[in-house]
């Protein structure tokens, strides 16, 4: 098992992105044509919804602006964005979709692109994949004649959605179709499952010509069966209701010309390929990032990982990894992250920061313009604070914006855009009395600052002054450019993006944060402000500031979700409430609705272990248990990206607990066993190892070996330049002085061209190592396989 550990790739999927904006939504004619439509998008993988905008008011044209980031828990076929049109007093209507092959998001990836909505067709709305074998026999008949018996086994199924969020009741017919047959056969219905076993066999008579006659090697006659296909379709048993197409696959049975046994895995398809009639029904504004990484096993990665953690101690800095990770990526935004999450998960991020500082302010002029630029140290801070400083905005910002987003006061000033009856002395005093609220709430949240941003924000300082000795004020500007300009300022414009609101503000609330956030910064940036530099102060100091012993209660996550009654020993869809769960660094609680009293709260520190459910412990899916000193608490999450969420954050924060157990049982005790191990007593031990959880800060949640992948595949589509680099360190060794190829090399910080070379030698061997492991271990699975299904028909 070890060595299997030792061996295995890890491949973890990420999708982030924005959905941006609607354009002309709806049929651009006729009687379904509607003015007003109150419109919201949600994101799908495959049939399962895991994400949804706020609904806009009545426009054709909405800009939602909605920013969005999971972690993909399982592997998936399609990628869709649905616009629906909300209903008051009916359901929620389709007005389109943009769906995305998984294959195809590469071509989408990093860019805003406008899509054409597709209409949303039941017939088109599959998912899941079907496990087929096909058998062609020789017989002989009563006559004496020959004929061939074809024998279809349907074996099973695996992913199946779910229907009105349940698991279905499925069922498949199986066909052999030609230009002139079509006999068709049906299994039995399976219930409350998606993934179906049915391990049931179909012969069908294929018809010979009177023409034929034995041979002694047998063959299909390839006119016989040109035209004849296996059809396979999925449906959900609707009872009393109409039953519902789940997908269909077609297999021509000219395959088995070669091969009288044929065993593979197909993707369900959409009726008719997905074919049908399309008409205007507007476009939507999209930007995609998927992400897959392929995390080989972690010794792999310790030679790169190594050279990296050695960049804050390398002379000049220019000359580390890390600074020349981020020269060779300067344009890409993402390049610096992987390496302040590496540098700050073992405490080389302060080092570096102050290093890489030192450089920039070598090449700064004025005081006046100390850190405005677009720069490797300035990404590196910004990235550190949106890391660190999670829960410090929370703390900070949630409760006052809260107020500002909740009460909606009208706050513009501009004569220009106010409104008919607004009144501009009303709307500057809400405005004042929002931006006191707001700059209070920072300059008294100093006990709140992370250690970390303080020991950078004492860094700055320093060198500030050392820099500029004869300006008084460099030392705080310094400063108030990053934790002002760069952190709350920008945190009050976008709170959805700090995941300090739900979701993007409407116009209104919009242009009020903005107003707001102008202000906070002109305010930052006055250094000569008493409370001002108090704050900067206190953040900034070699002072340690006064702790309570007792660490802030921080909601970690909270959500609705489906629980099941403790202690019940029957399963039945009555013992599913709606709940409302919420985790904090202190305990886990649950509520009939949000913001009631606690209906349960459990200690973190009781928390024993926490872990998913089969899905036939209850029939349903995306279930998690919560194991603790009384009786386990089962959840249904919403979405597979929710289950998969709560579990890591529920992991995390009880990892430490002296009581974790070792083993659990996967299913429920249910009629007096378990039904995982049919074990009697429902104290018996776990019959499964429980899952190891990774030692990580759980504010950080960093993966190392993850972000030295993406460090490799960053350096390894920037080869070009790593050896444009190289020639330009010989270039400069050789002639002691500038490139004649000015162009190619100015972009490059080069001080000690023969201790850059040096590095990138170093980096340029350890890429090398390390494809030559993705290459040895990323062997591509077989066509067919349950890994690499079937697409489409096959002939």
């Amino acid at each position: 098992m070890a060595e299997e550990e030792d061996t295995k790739i890890r491949i973890l999927q990420s999708l982030r992105g924005k959905i941006c904006e609607g354009k002309n939504l709806g049929p651009c004619s006729g009687p379904n044509r509607q003015r007003d439509l109150c419109t919201f998008c949600t994101i799908s993988l495959d049939q399962e919804e895991v994400f949804r905008t706020k609904v806009f008011d009545k426009s054709l044209s909405p800009f939602y602006g909605e920013d969005f980031y999971f972690e993909i828990p399982r592997p998936f076929q399609c990628l869709s964005f649905y616009v629906f049109a909300k209903g008051v007093f009916q359901r929620d209507l389709p007005v389109g979709k943009v769906s995305i092959r998984k294959e195809e998001l590469c071509k989408f990836s990093g860019k805003e692109h406008w899509f054409g909505l597709q209409p949303v067709d039941p017939n088109s709305e599959v998912q899941g994949k079907v496990h087929l074998e096909m058998r062609l026999n020789e017989l002989i008949i009563e006559n004496g004649s020959m004929c061939q018996q074809l024998l279809v086994r349907i074996i099973e199924c695996q992913g199946l959605p779910l229907i009105s969020g349940q698991n279905c009741d499925p069922y498949a017919t199986v066909s052999l179709v030609g230009p002139a047959r079509s006999d068709q056969k049906k299994t039995k219905v399976k219930k409350k499952t998606s993934d179906p076993q049915f391990e049931e066999t179909f012969n069908f008579e294929v018809t010979r010509p009177n023409s034929y006659t034995k041979k002694s090697n047998f063959q299909v006659e390839e006119e016989d069966i040109e035209k004849l296909e296996i059809k396979v379709d999925l449906w959900n048993n609707g009872n009393l209701a109409q039953d519902v197409f789940l997908g269909e696959t077609r297999v021509s049975v000219k395959i088995l010309r070669n091969d009288h046994i044929h065993r593979a895995w197909y993707l369900l398809q959409p009726k008719g390929n997905g074919k049908s009639k399309t008409d205007d029904l507007g476009s939507l504004r999209l930007n995609v990032t998927y992400t897959e990484d392929n995390v080989l096993p972690s010794a792999c990665y310790t030679p790169l990982r190594t050279l990296l953690l050695k960049s804050p101690d390398i002379k000049p800095i220019s000359a580390s990894a890390a600074h020349i990770l981020g020269d060779i990526c300067r344009e890409r935004y993402e390049a610096v992250l992987p390496v302040v999450r590496l540098l700050l998960h073992h405490s080389r991020l302060v080092p570096f920061v102050s290093a890489i500082t030192v450089l920039e302010l070598e090449n700064t002029q004025e005081a006046n313009t100390i850190f405005r630029g677009n720069s490797l140290a300035t990404r590196c801070i910004d990235d550190m604070m949106k890391i660190v400083g999670r829960s410090y905005l929370t703390v900070t910002l949630k409760p006052v914006l809260d107020e500002i987003c909740d009460s909606n006061k009208t706050c513009e000033i501009d004569p220009i855009k106010l409104k008919e009856g607004d009144n501009v002395e009303v709307n500057k005093e809400n405005l004042q009395g929002y931006v006191q609220k707001v700059f209070s709430s920072i300059t008294q949240s100093s006990s709140s600052c992370p250690p970390l941003m303080c020991d950078v924000f004492r860094s700055l300082r320093h060198m500030a002054s050392k820099r500029f000795p004869d300006d008084p004020h460099v030392q705080y500007s310094a400063v108030s450019s990053f934790v002002f300009l760069r952190f709350f300022a920008v945190a009050v414009l976008s709170p959805h993006t700090f995941q300090l609101r739900p979701h993007h503000p409407d116009l209104e609330v919009s242009r009020t944060l903005t107003l707001i956030s102008k202000t906070i910064q002109t305010l930052g940036s006055w250094g000569s402000l008493s409370k001002n530099k108090l704050f900067l102060d206190e953040i900034s100091s070699n002072v340690s500031k006064e702790s309570s012993g007792v660490e802030d209660s921080v909601v970690l996550k909270e959500g609705e979700i489906q629980k099941r009654a403790q202690g019940r020993k029957r399963i039945g869809k009555r013992n599913f409430k709606k709940r409302w769960l919420r985790v904090t660094n202190r305990e886990l609680s649950y509520h009939k609705h949000r913001g009631k009293e606690a209906l349960c709260i459990i200690p973190v520190k009781n928390i024993r272990a926490v872990e998913k459910l089969y899905e036939s412990a209850f029939n349903r899916k995306n279930m998690f248990q919560v194991l603790h000193s009384e009786k386990p608490l089962y959840v249904q999450a919403g979405n597979c990206v929710e289950a998969s969420e709560w579990v890591e954050v529920l992991s995390q924060v009880s990892r430490c607990n002296p009581d974790r157990l070792g083993t659990f049982h996967p299913s429920a005790h249910v009629a007096g066993a378990w039904l995982c191990c049919r074990s009697l007593s429902d104290n018996q031990p776990g019959c499964k190892p429980c899952t190891p959880t990774l030692l990580a800060n759980l504010q950080l949640d960093i993966d190392c070996d993850r972000e030295t992948e993406r460090i490799f595949s960053l350096l390894t589509s920037s080869y070009s330049k790593l050896q444009k680099m190289e020639d330009a360190c010989a270039s400069i060794a050789v002639y002691q002085g500038p490139p004649r190829e000015q162009d190619d090399y100015s972009l490059f910080t080069i001080q000690d061209p023969k201790e850059t070379f040096h590095t990138v030698q170093q980096i340029t061997h350890i890429l090398e190592e390390l494809q030559r492991e993705h290459d040895t271990r990323s062997g591509t699975a077989q066509y067919g396989s349950q890994e690499n299904p079937i697409v489409g028909k096959t002939s």
